[in-house]
């Protein structure tokens, strides 16, 4: 019975993504399918998908779009990129890794990949064509770089990562290696994150470095200038001060993160309204048009992939993947090279908040089977997926960048190919020293 239901799941779903369906209609067809072969009643597959969206973590989702696009509009976004430019100075390549801690600045707050790469890279694109930098490759490095907004916290992948593994109870043996735990703590995530971003922007900034000093793009000739980081500084302190309050937050305790969330939006419309004074009530509505649909887009596919999830786990399906893989080898080296290969391959063609929420009832039993902490299974997953951001077919930086630059996309992909070989070596010394993820979650105290 499994293996023909998961024959008709996977069978049906695949089919419909071949003739070009959307991700949402395939695994709500593929699942309906399912219920119809067992007998179910298609009602269950209603009552499911509506219960999918009535978690209190799930509120953070909307909420952290919301402040993301308001501090887009407030300006926040612009004094942050030119801080990060005031510091590059004549360093090679200064402006393209400018653009690099741009994304990482702006992921802290908006925790998309493709609302970084459009944020940053609508002003740090043009700046980087005109210091002479070739136009395909100011795409590509901010296309790669806005991948860090998804694994600089607060992200909204690891967000839908926690709801996805909640309730997943861990088996005896893992209760035994890691404590009693029922679900996957969200702040854990955020704060077990935050190492590993750093270490793939790092990555990230050593190859900027090596083909800018190819390709001879220097930095400014003048140098630094400590008056014009100050100037840069004073007047981007509110902007700074965002991740920090959001973030700080979070870390200490103070609030969660759904919580974490609102107070970025109130502090957002305080600096944008009283102290910046760039928010005004036409790009409010623009950024509740833009929060609208994205939390639309998002929820389709969080309820259906909520359905399909559980057909696969009451039909023990990820039980049989496990078993699978763990008949070919129980080298947890070998595993996590297995997992992370076959992420970049689901990264290439499938959304990745759809991938999280498919993949991780399949993928987490199997953890859970060689030892693996779900935290640190987690960030490594978020942070292989988000190098889809820069891979083609589906690369959604790849088109955003394309947009800006004015450059076709079979260019940038080429041009994005060291970075994203470089990301994959990050994320591979994440994947097997295991403490670069848990270390801060044990020192503050999770």
């Amino acid at each position: 019975m499994e293996s023909q239901i998961a024959l008709i799941l996977f069978g049906s779903f695949g089919l419909l993504l071949l003739i070009g369906a959307p991700i949402t209609v395939a695994l709500g067809v593929s699942s309906l399918l399912s219920f119809l072969y067992l007998g179910d009643n298609p009602i269950k597959l209603v009552q499911i998908a509506f219960t999918s969206v009535g978690s209190f973590p799930l509120m953070a989702l909307p909420a952290f779009i919301l402040a993301g696009a308001l501090m887009e509009a407030a300006g926040i976004s612009r004094r942050l990129i030119n801080v990060a430019e005031s510091l590059a100075g004549p360093f090679t390549g200064g402006l393209s890794a400018s653009a690099v801690m741009a994304c990482l600045f702006f992921g802290a707050i908006s925790g998309s990949g493709p609302a970084t790469t459009a944020a940053v890279g609508m002003l740090m694109i043009p700046a980087m064509i005109n210091r002479g930098y070739d136009r395909g490759y100011s795409a590509a490095v901010t296309a790669s770089a806005g991948g860090l907004g998804i694994v600089i916290p607060p992200s909204i992948p690891m967000v839908i990562f926690g709801i996805a593994a909640l309730g997943m109870a861990a088996p005896p043996e893992a209760i035994e290696k890691f404590g009693t735990f029922q679900s996957v703590s969200i702040s854990k995530l955020f704060i077990a994150g935050f190492v590993p971003a750093f270490l793939i922007a790092s990555s990230l900034l050593v190859m900027n470095w090596a083909l800018c000093r190819k390709h001879g793009y220097t930095g400014s000739a003048e140098g630094w200038s400590m008056g014009g980081i100050g100037r840069e500084i004073y007047r981007g302190f509110w902007a700074l001060m965002a991740p920090v309050v959001i973030l700080g937050g979070i870390y200490t305790g103070f609030f969660t993160p759904t919580e974490a969330a609102i107070v970025a939006i109130f502090y957002t419309l305080l600096v944008g309204i009283v102290i910046y004074r760039e928010l005004n009530l036409a790009s409010l509505n623009r950024a509740l048009e833009t929060t609208t649909w994205l939390t639309g887009r998002v929820l389709l596919i969080l309820f259906t992939a909520t359905v399909f999830g559980r057909l696969l786990v009451e039909n023990q399906i990820p039980a049989m993947i496990a078993d699978g893989m763990l008949s070919l080898t129980q080298n947890i080296y070998v595993i996590w090279a297995l997992i992370v290969v076959f992420l970049l391959f689901v990264g290439m063609f499938m959304e990745t908040l759809a991938a999280i929420l498919i993949l991780v009832p399949v993928m987490l039993p199997v953890a859970y089977s060689v030892g693996i902490d779900p935290i640190h299974f987690g960030v490594v997953m978020i942070c292989t997926l988000g190098i889809g951001f820069q891979t083609p077919p589906l690369g959604e930086n790849l088109f955003i960048a394309s947009g800006i630059s004015g450059t076709s996309l079979e260019i940038i992909s080429l041009r994005a190919l060291p970075f994203a070989a470089v990301n994959t070596m990050a994320i591979f010394v994440i994947a097997f020293f295991p403490e670069l993820s848990l270390w801060l979650p044990r020192l503050l105290g999770y």
